[in-house]
């Protein structure tokens, strides 16, 4: 009798086990579930110390929506309830954030602009093929970084048909369909680089809707190491062309550029906080062979930037965008 009770209690016992674990798995995921929501929702309160964690953070933000899926999947695996109630939370925050850039965005209006921008990378062996891309976008505007010697005689050969009008300070250059005056180099060299580094540009484009202040801009490249994010000459470089862009007179501006951060990264805050970007399309643009992100930009005052998407790999690495620009 003792032996089959004793039996009997290991029995209930491990019939009861496994129910606490699955509820506790559940709520497991639903918390962290919930920390994921408000990580994608609340990323600014992220301190950006040590290593500037909080811009390295939102380099990535949109892959946060991968990990939603595998929450998800495994919530479904569980077959947990709360933990799927609890992903409701980054669901909402990413479709909020994220999901117009899904949408196919408006069609073409009357006032609008199309242009490309491109780092076509200094160690380009296809210059001729690369410029070939680009001409078949169709684009008022083609704005171009890492122009060195002797590439660059071979854009503005390959170029200079579709677009006779340009100009090329430094490593930066413009090429347009329309005319071009006030070209002038913009400096956003950080205190710490040496004479010599020019990344700016600005230049008035007559188009048939009137004046557009161009800018073209390629801003100081990041690392990513053991000691996190070292962005601060791009964030010093993003703040002087931010004080530039303040003062310009002309409008509608666009701003064209390999400015090395996405949208979301606080450190071009300088610009984005007076600038429109993209409302659809994601158009990851490096690296090349596996866009991870999308840190080359079309940004917009006193204008629209509709959708933008990414042509045809280069001999860069980085994939062109392209972007139609709607004039108020």
């Amino acid at each position: 009798m003792v032996e089959r009770a004793g039996s009997g209690a290991v029995a209930a016992e491990t019939s009861v086990v496994p129910g606490v674990g699955q509820r506790r798995r559940g709520w497991v995921l639903a918390g962290l579930a919930v920390v994921l929501g408000g990580v994608l929702g609340f990323h600014r309160l992220v301190p950006n110390w040590p290593g500037r964690v909080g811009s390295l953070l939102e380099s990535f933000l949109p892959w946060g929506g991968v990990l939603v899926v595998v929450l998800l999947v495994v919530a479904l695996v569980r077959r947990s309830a709360v933990a799927l109630v609890a992903l409701l939370l980054p669901v909402g925050v990413w479709v909020d954030t994220f999901g117009g850039l899904l949408l196919p965005g408006e069609e073409g209006g009357e006032r609008e602009l199309v242009v490309v921008q491109h780092n076509v990378s200094d160690e380009n062996r296809d210059p001729a093929g690369t410029a070939r891309t680009l001409i078949e976008a169709g684009a008022d505007l083609v704005a171009l970084e890492e122009l060195v010697d002797p590439q660059l005689a071979a854009y503005e050969k390959a170029l200079a048909a579709d677009y006779p009008h340009h100009v090329v300070r430094g490593t930066v250059g413009l090429w347009s369909k329309h005319p071009l005056s006030g070209e002038q180099v913009v400096d956003i060299k950080p205190r710490s680089i040496e004479e010599g580094w020019s990344r700016g540009l600005r230049a008035v484009v007559r188009s048939p809707y009137g004046d557009v202040a161009a800018y073209v801009a390629h801003l100081p490249s990041v690392r990513v190491g053991v000691s996190g994010l070292a962005s601060q000459r791009r964030d010093e470089s993003a703040a002087l062309l931010g004080r530039a862009i303040a003062g310009e007179s002309v409008e509608p501006v666009i701003l064209l550029g390999d400015l090395n951060g996405v949208v979301e990264d606080r450190g071009l805050r300088p610009l984005t906080s007076q600038l429109a970007f993209a409302e659809s399309g994601f158009a990851f643009s490096f690296p090349a062979a596996f866009p991870l992100a999308r840190i080359d930009q079309v940004m917009a005052r006193s204008a629209t930037v509709g959708h933008i998407r990414t042509l045809r790999a280069t001999g860069s690495d980085h994939l062109p965008v392209v972007a139609r620009v709607a004039l108020e």
